[in-house]
């Protein structure tokens, strides 16, 4: 059975999904979290792949087979979210190692922020939530995160 999650003062909430980012500081005690907003972020505009692309996938060909095959389309928009996240944990964890670190995102930028963390910051990473919470003030954000129980553990590595 997992435990509701104690916060150390000093302690990071970053919650992020593909277009913002807020990164919470608890100025409280593990008892009693104050989570304050440190910094906000936002994702520079991200249209819809089929308006960034510039024309129809091309093809490529052996001429030793004797055979064309299709190009597939670059997906913009996935790759302008996997900038973002790589962004966002340089800019926020470059100069700056948390006591500890909690990240609360949708599931496939969830992934994408693992991916970019630092060890330093991993060893101090208490728990993930796979929920967009970016909508959320901040005082329910701090309920939720406090009180619930996190959907997965973070991996061990």
């Amino acid at each position: 059975m997992l435990t509701p999650i104690s916060l150390p003062h000093g302690a990071y909430v970053l919650v992020a999904d593909a277009r913002k980012a807020l990164l919470l500081v608890n100025r409280g005690d593990g008892d009693y979290p104050d989570l304050r907003v440190q910094e906000t972020l936002e994702a520079p505009a991200n249209p819809p792949t089929s308006e960034q692309g510039s024309d129809r996938p091309g093809r490529s060909g052996n001429i030793f087979a004797r055979r064309r095959s299709a190009v597939g389309q670059t997906d913009w928009h996935r790759l302008n979210e996997e900038q973002f996240a790589a962004n966002l944990v340089d800019r926020l964890f470059a100069h700056s190692t948390p006591p500890a670190l909690v990240l609360a995102a949708p599931p496939a930028f969830l992934a994408q922020l693992r991916k970019r963390l630092p060890r330093r910051i991993k060893d101090n990473l208490l728990a993930d939530f796979n929920r967009d919470l970016t909508h959320l003030a901040v005082h329910e954000i701090e309920r939720m995160i406090v009180a619930a129980r996190p959907l997965a553990q973070p991996p061990v590595m």
